[in-house]
């Protein structure tokens, strides 16, 4: 496990359903921190959170994970963020993540975020999904899937979570009180990474990507501004706080079916 790894995290305005504007907009951001171990995007990062699925899916090899495959060679880095993927005539909201050299992992949104009809244009996704970057385990989550706990439960001792999101400011209250729990009920570091702006639908984003540690300390917060953010995550630090709280050992046992 390599001892310290840079992340990044960004947040911008999308903009709407213009895939190719935020892919740039993403590569400016990457380019004022441009030594970076893994870059964050966040929720559908090309379209915004639109309900048309048919009309901005992409393929699996289509431009944008194509742009991410680019973009981890290059800075030879982890890139993650979610978008609309189209599989044998059906829709998710996938996230992404692309090693470099080309190995790629991806999620696909369990939770689907119904009070927006979500569940009637995408299919919901079946499994978790867990990744190892440089001896990091990391596991990938997309917004709705932070309110239930029991899918974002720590049993594989899981050393990151990364939840990419369209959380808006009327709920902000919410977003940051449930990544910073996140962090604290499964010791592990946690990064929640949202947009800002208005969307087409007249929804206010207020942002609030952040970086919390293992014991629920928020060691960095963009607030309501577009920019990037950087952090160190040690793995020392990691391994000393689960040693001296082993509350993970005192987990209940039980198994999820979907």
């Amino acid at each position: 496990m390599q001892e310290e790894i840079q992340v990044s995290a960004l947040q911008w305005n999308l903009k709407w359903c213009e895939p190719g504007q935020n892919r740039s907009e993403a590569e400016e951001l990457m380019d004022q921190h441009p030594h970076a171990d893994a870059y964050i995007l966040p929720e559908m990062f090309t379209t915004g959170f639109t309900m048309e699925a048919r009309e901005n899916a992409e393929g699996i090899d289509g431009p944008t994970v194509n742009w991410m495959r680019k973009m981890a060679d290059q800075r030879n880095a982890l890139v993650c963020g979610s978008l609309i993927v189209e599989v044998d005539e059906k829709f998710f909201n996938r996230m992404v993540c692309v090693l470099p050299q080309g190995s790629l992992h991806f999620y696909d949104k369990r939770h689907l975020f119904s009070y927006a009809g979500e569940h009637k244009n995408y299919t919901a996704g079946q499994t978790l999904s867990t990744f190892v970057f440089k001896g990091w385990k990391i596991k990938p989550l997309i917004c709705y899937d932070l309110r239930f706990p029991v899918w974002s439960r720590n049993t594989d001792e899981t050393d990151l979570i990364l939840y990419v999101a369209n959380w808006p400011e009327a709920r902000c209250r919410a977003w940051n009180t449930l990544l910073n729990a996140r962090a604290v009920e499964n010791l592990s570091y946690v990064i929640g990474v949202n947009r800002v702006g208005r969307d087409e639908n007249g929804i206010d984003y207020r942002g609030d990507t952040q970086i919390i540690d293992c014991e629920g300390l928020v060691l960095a917060n963009l607030e309501s501004n577009e920019g990037v953010v950087t952090v160190s995550l040690s793995a020392t630090r990691l391994r000393k706080f689960r040693k001296r709280y082993p509350f993970l050992d005192d987990r209940d046992a039980f198994s999820l079916k979907i």
